[in-house]
Formats: structure tokens, sequence, C-alpha cells
């Protein structure tokens, strides 16, 4: 029975650890994938578009996002060399 004990308190400690690592990953790492996507996107309109999230309805472009929290457009900035208008980044 100790040894069952044991090992039940391994498999509760490795879930507890994994939890951990998939919050860190989900709060730290993943919104620095997402934007390093979306700017890759930005720079393919060309040179002064940056990547910015937005709250859905804030922007026309957000209208039609399929995520209904936020979504990223591609801001021009004229000072940077842009020519065009915001984008949507989706």
């Amino acid at each position: 029975m100790k040894e069952a004990t044991g090992e039940l308190n391994m498999t509760v400690i490795t879930v507890i650890a994994i939890a951990a690592v998939a919050a860190l990953f989900y709060a730290f790492v993943w919104p620095m994938i997402q934007r390093t996507i979306v700017q890759q996107t930005c720079n393919a309109y060309g040179p002064g578009y940056e990547a910015e999230k937005v709250e859905a309805g804030a922007s026309s472009a957000c209208n039609t996002s399929s995520d209904k929290t936020s979504c990223w457009i591609c801001k021009c900035d004229k000072s940077k060399g842009c020519t065009g208008e915001d984008k949507s980044a989706e």
C-alpha cells in the first residue's frame, strides 16, 4: 500500500508540473509566437506596417474576426515609409 501511495504522489506532482509548464507557455511564449507570425504578415504588405492587437469591433478590420475577443491589424506608420491604409492581418 505504501508503494501505491508513493506512485500516486509522483503522478500528482507530474500532473501539476505539466500544468505549470503549460500555463507558462500560454501566458508568455504563445503571445510572442503569435505576434511574430502576424508581424511577418505585415512585413509582406511592405515597409512601415506594424502588427497591433486590437479589440474586436474597435476597427473595421476586426468586424469579420473569427476570434470575438481580439484581432490583429497591420497598422500603417507613414513615418516609416508606409503609403497605404491599415489592413487586417487575418
